[in-house]
Order: structure tokens, then C-alpha cells, then sequence
């Protein structure tokens, strides 16, 4: 029997009247599909509501606390869709992470799915109702209710999608599809019918907040058929395959902007076997993920750490780093928030030489100080300054895509 996992995300379920027009695709979408898995996130704005009224409470709030309350959002958001589908006539329940048989190991507020216990969506399947999960949310082995991070509503689709094996998951946003760059930067930006796992699982990663990476790395992972569409409008959308199709790809087929970065820095610890270890260990056992890493070149036997990290983990990280520092006999902790990454992506970037020296002297011309540095196989990231972060992104685009 054919099965479809729909996710709506926020913005489309951002007010009732928002509410009602999901029911309308729903309505549309029973005639092709025999079974239909709707995910949904918290209706606009709620999450980030909760998250200022538990921080205007405590500076750095009990994860287990943090959990509990922010599912409270995605709970709200498939009830009232159920309640909705229900009103016009369509047989729909609503179900919790934990009730959809979601299971997750790892830290609160950054769990990770361990697996997925279908029975009680199959059930309500057959007995043919439309299934509205909440989104971002599961169980651990204790029963605790814990959250799959920022975007983890879309991990949940894919995850669903995957354990059910449904013939596709379809990502419904408030754009129509993956662009080139975020159309609300760059106005010329393009709509890509189809892209890589690849390439958009590292745009994902850099800061495209159109789908969260994890949830792309699974679909791949699976080889499960992922389209990226407008929940506004009924346009095509971008087809998400394991190779785009074409005789060669462009060096850089997108740009993107990650603004929730802060660089922090450890100044003059000793520069010898075990440092390095010792602190990357410490910040591993919070879970709490580095992205670019920077040590200078040692001057008297001493040198300087510099790492990037979400903004949301870089006071945790900073207390980290001034814990460490009091073993390692370092000179200063220094915190720097006012950043952005920006990066370009592509495969094509592996068969073609030059694509640094092009971001480097684009940025240049417009007279971008480029802060650190790093790359892979097939994208290159630069930090800058906020202020300069929105330019970069346009004169990349124009560098590359035109």
C-alpha cells in the first residue's frame, strides 16, 4: 500500500487559518496516496517564545526541563491539525514522539534517534486514519521526553519514513523548493529542481535552514526519495537524489550563511601532547559540537586555540574552556559573537582548480576581511564579520552563479 510521510513546518501551521489549508492539502493528497504521515513542527515563533521565558527564569536552564517544555510546542500544533482533519471529516490522531514509537539515546536537547518502534502507527494506519506526529521529539530508555535539536522536525519525518519504508517524504516550507541562496538576500537567487545528498547535506550543515543535515544523511543513508516544496503553492519543488544528473556540475552549485556562530578562544597554554585532547574531550562529553578549529604556531613554547560553535552551545563551551584553562595554566578566554560563516558548495569543486582563489579575491574586491578559514571535499567556509556576512553571500553568488 502506497504511504507518503507530509512534514509542515512552522510557518505552515503558523495560525488556524494556516491549519486549515494543510487539512486542504490533505483532503487533495488522500486521493493519490493510501496512507499519509503527517509530521508537523510548532506552530511560528513558539519554540523561540519558550525557549525566552525559560531563559528569563534561569541562565542556563536543566536540559531535562528544556525538553519537557519545548515538545509542548509540536503537541499543540498535531492536535489541532487532528482536531481540524477531524472537523471536515477526515479520520486523524494525533500522536507524541514518544507514542509514534520514537526512541533516542544521547544528551537532552541533543538527542539522537536510536530507533523506531512502529506498532501504534501501523495500527492507526489500518484502521484508516491519517497519523499527525509530533515532530522533533522522542523517548529515552528512562521514558524522558527529549528534543533532536534545532530542525529535528524534519529528522522525524525521515526517520518515520524510512522504519515505515514509505515510497517518499515530502518537506513542506515557505519556500518553493532549495535555491541557490536565501532568496531573501539574494533576489536573483535560483530554484534547483533537483540536488545531491551530497551537496545538500552540506548546505544543510553550513547553515541552509532549509532542512537540518541529520535528517538528510538518514534519507541518504536509506536512498529514500526527499522533495523539498512550498506548502503556499502547488510548484514541483526540489527533487533531493543521490547524484544530480548532467554531464559535469558547476564548482559551486549554492551559497549559504550560518549567522548563529561565535568563535572563542583559549590564549597561551602550553603548547604540548595532551592539551588539544584533554580539551576537545571535555567538549565532547557535553555534546557539544566544533566546527572550525585554529592553533596558531607556538611562540615560546606557548600557543592559542581558537574554535567555532553554534552560538546556542558557546556559553556552555566558554565555561568549559575557563575550566580547562585552570589546569592548563592559559593566559585569557576571549568570546567573539559578532561572526557569520558563509560557504560555497558544489561537487563539481572536485574536478575543478581555482574556486578558493575566486572566493578569496571576490571577497577582496569588496573589501571583506576574512577571519578564518576551512574546507572539504566539496565546499569552502570563510568566518566574517556579521556586518559583512549578508554581503559576502551576495557577492559569491554573482562570483559563481550569476
Amino acid at each position: 500500500m502506497s504511504l507518503v510521510v507530509k512534514k509542515f513546518g512552522g510557518t505552515s501551521v503558523a495560525n488556524l487559518d494556516k491549519i486549515r489549508g494543510v487539512v486542504k492539502r490533505v483532503s487533495t493528497a488522500r486521493s493519490s496516496w493510501e496512507r499519509i504521515i503527517i509530521v508537523v513542527s510548532a506552530m511560528a515563533g513558539e519554540t523561540d517564545k519558550l525557549i525566552r521565558f525559560a531563559h528569563a527564569l534561569s541562565p542556563q536552564p536543566v536540559g531535562r526541563e528544556m525538553d519537557l517544555l519545548l515538545t509542548s510546542g509540536e503537541r499543540i500544533a498535531s492536535s489541532l491539525l487532528a482536531i481540524a482533519l477531524d472537523a471536515v471529516g477526515i479520520p486523524a490522531i494525533s500522536l507524541t514522539g514518544g507514542q509514534a514509537g520514537i526512541l533516542t539515546e544521547g544528551a537532552h536537547t541533543r538527542a539522537r534517534v536510536r530507533s523506531i518502534r512502529p506498532a501504534r502507527i501501523l495500527k492507526e494506519l489500518d484502521e484508516g486514519k491519517v497519523v499527525v506526529a509530533a515532530g522533533f521529539q522522542g523517548v529515552d530508555e528512562f521514558d524522558e521526553e527529549t528534543t533532536l535539536g534545532r530542525g529535528g522536525s524534519d529528522l522525524t519525518a525521515v526517520a518515520l519514513a524510512a522504519a515505515l519504508e514509505a515510497d517518499r517524504c515530502e518537506i513542506y516550507t515557505d519556500v518553493d523548493g532549495v535555491y541557490t541562496a536565501d532568496p531573501r538576500l539574494v533576489p536573483d537567487a535560483k530554484r534547483m529542481e533537483q540536488i545531491s545528498f551530497e551537496e545538500m547535506m552540506e548546505l544543510a550543515s553550513l547553515g541552509a535552514k532549509v532542512l537540518q543535515a541529520r535528517s538528510v544523511d538518514l534519507a541518504a543513508k536509506y536512498d529514500l526519495p526527499l522533495v523539498v516544496r512550498s506548502a503556499f503553492d502547488e510548484g514541483e519543488g526540489t527533487l533531493i537524489i543521490p547524484e544530480s544528473t548532467g554531464i559535469e556540475s558547476p564548482a559551486v552549485r549554492g551559497v549559504s550563511r550560518d549567522s548563529k556562530q561565535s568563535k572563542l578562544t583559549i590564549s597561551a597554554v602550553p603548547d604540548r601532547p595532551g592539551i588539544a585532547a584533554a580539551l576537545f574531550g571535555r567538549l565532547a562529553e557535553k555534546s557539544i559540537m566544533v566546527d572550525m578549529i585554529v592553533q596558531n604556531v607556538s611562540d615560546n613554547g606557548l600557543t592559542d586555540i581558537s574554535i567555532t560553535v553554534n552560538s546556542d552551545m558557546a556559553q556552555q563551551a566558554e565555561q568549559i574552556m575557563v575550566e580547562s584553562n585552570e589546569s592548563f595554566g592559559g593566559a585569557t578566554i576571549s568570546r567573539d559573537d559578532d561572526i557569520a560563516k558563509v560557504s560555497v558548495v558544489g561537487v563539481g569543486m572536485k574536478s575543478q582548480a581555482g574556486v578558493a582563489a575566486r572566493v578569496f579575491s571576490a571577497l577582496a574586491r569588496s573589501r571583506i576581511n576574512i577571519m578564518m578559514i576551512s574546507t572539504s571535499e566539496i565546499s569552502i567556509s570563510v568566518v566574517v564579520r556579521q556586518a559583512d556576512s549578508e554581503n559576502s553571500v551576495r557577492v559569491l553568488h554573482k562570483e559563481f552563479i550569476g
